[in-house]
């Protein structure tokens, strides 16, 4: 798992003109949980963005006033305009503690399908996954060597070890349906088989 470090610090005033100065300056307020008890904390938008501006899962080493802890981020909120972060949810990992988090789905390998002309649609691009945190996948590799035309991958073809996926078996994460341009090459081929045999 990637991991990045970030300093936070303590807020003494939780209310909606401290986050704005804190916004203002920079930094963003944020919520760590998790643990015995909740602490309001803010922390600098630059550090953050290698942690928000990814696909990936990155745990988070956070020094709040010299104490450490190791968390993830649960929940971010965007300003609708800006679409700059407005506030974030840490949650606080535990070796012994189940997580439930959402890893990228990575696609590996060619489909057959696709090589015929098929269509590639992904439905899924990550999957909520409960784990211990030294058992979450980076990622969930998804082969793409036996999708033919008109196949799906389904979540219950997913194997992994330690670790247990939440979304219901029967979603597709992938599958390659047939395009415009195949579905015409196959009826002008069954046309001329049919009008060679006059």
């Amino acid at each position: 798992m990637k991991s990045i470090a970030i300093s936070g610090s303590v807020r003494q005033n939780v209310g909606k003109r401290d986050a704005k100065e804190l916004r203002y300056e920079g930094n963003i307020p944020a919520v760590l949980y998790g643990g015995k008890e909740q602490t309001h904390l803010s922390v600098s938008a630059a550090d953050l963005k290698p942690a928000l501006y990814t696909a990936d899962v990155v745990f988070i080493e956070l020094d709040i006033n010299g104490k450490k802890t190791r968390a993830v981020v649960q929940e971010a909120q965007f300003h609708p305009l800006t679409d700059q972060v407005t506030h974030v949810d840490f949650l606080e990992l535990f070796d012994d503690k189940e997580v439930t988090v959402n890893i990228p789905v990575t696609l590996t390998g060619t489909s057959p399908g696709v090589k015929m002309g098929g269509k590639l649609v992904q439905k899924l691009r990550n999957l909520r996954v409960k784990a211990l945190p030294n058992n979450l996948p980076q990622t969930i590799e998804v082969p793409m060597d036996g999708l033919e035309v008109g196949k799906s991958y389904r979540v219950r073809q997913v194997e992994l070890t330690d670790a247990k996926v939440l979304n219901n078996s029967d979603d597709t994460i992938v599958s390659v349906i047939m395009s415009r341009a195949l579905r015409q090459a196959e009826q002008e081929a069954a046309k001329a088989a049919k009008g060679g045999k006059k």
